[in-house]
C-alpha cells in the first residue's frame, strides 16, 4: 500500500471547495476540467489528499454508500505548527474543540465542515 485518499461524499461541491480553500487546500484535479458544476475534484494541502464528488453524481449506483452528508468517522490530519494553522482558520470555520493536549501527549483541535464531517488536527509538540 502506498497512500490513503477519502472519497468524500457531499452535497454543495462550491461551499465545500470554498471551505477546504479556506484552510489552506488547493484544487488540483476535476471532473468535468474546466467550469463550475464539478461533480468531483481533489484537494491538496502538504501530503494530504482528499477527494469530494456529489451524492447526486453516483445515481444509483454502490446503493451501500449513504446518501446523507456527514458520517461516523473523524479524519485525523498530523500537521506542524498546529498553533499558527488553528490561529490562521480559527475565524473562518467552527471549532468544536479548541487546542489542548491530549493524554497521549498530542495537541489537537477539531473543526466540522461544511458537510458534518468532522477534522482533527494534530502535531507531536
Amino acid at each position: 500500500m502506498e497512500s490513503l485518499s477519502p472519497n468524500i461524499f457531499v452535497n454543495q461541491m462550491d461551499e465545500t471547495i470554498a471551505f477546504y480553500k479556506a484552510i489552506g487546500f488547493h484544487l488540483t484535479m476535476s471532473v468535468p476540467d474546466t467550469g463550475t458544476d464539478f461533480v468531483w475534484v481533489m484537494m491538496v494541502n502538504g501530503n494530504v489528499t482528499f477527494m469530494f464528488q456529489t451524492f447526486a453524481s453516483l445515481g444509483d449506483e454502490l446503493p451501500e454508500i449513504s446518501r446523507q452528508s456527514g458520517a461516523s468517522q473523524l479524519l485525523y490530519i498530523k500537521l506542524n505548527n498546529i498553533r499558527s494553522f488553528f490561529d490562521n482558520i480559527k475565524d473562518k470555520v467552527k471549532v468544536l474543540k479548541g487546542i489542548e493536549t491530549t493524554f497521549y501527549g498530542a495537541t489537537e483541535f477539531s473543526i466540522i465542515d461544511n458537510n458534518n464531517y468532522v477534522l482533527t488536527f494534530a502535531e507531536d509538540e
